[in-house]
């Protein structure tokens, strides 16, 4: 019972966090595909994990598809621009 009400909450807080980085990347003036791949990765790993769990396909596939996507997510690191502090 627990379970399906976190993953019922998964869904409207992927929806939150992807709209709100959209807002930020327009904020920050970024365009290109390449610095969105990351954030790309990572969200795909959410949607891998609770698509796996509500079709019961939690398994290699699954892991392996959210091991390669982070790994994916963390390669793609290297085209997001650096963060710089202004005081």
């Amino acid at each position: 019972m627990i379970e399906d009400i976190l993953f019922t909450l998964l869904i409207p807080a992927l929806i939150v966090s992807v709209i709100l980085i959209i807002h930020k990347r327009r904020k920050a003036n970024l365009t290109g595909f390449k610095t969105a791949l990351t954030p790309i990765c990572f969200f795909l790993v959410g949607v891998t994990n609770l698509s796996a769990y509500w079709f019961d396909f939690m398994g290699f596939l699954s892991w392996g598809l959210s091991v390669a996507l982070f790994i994916l997510g963390a390669y793609f690191t290297k085209y997001m621009p650096e963060h710089n502090e202004q005081s």
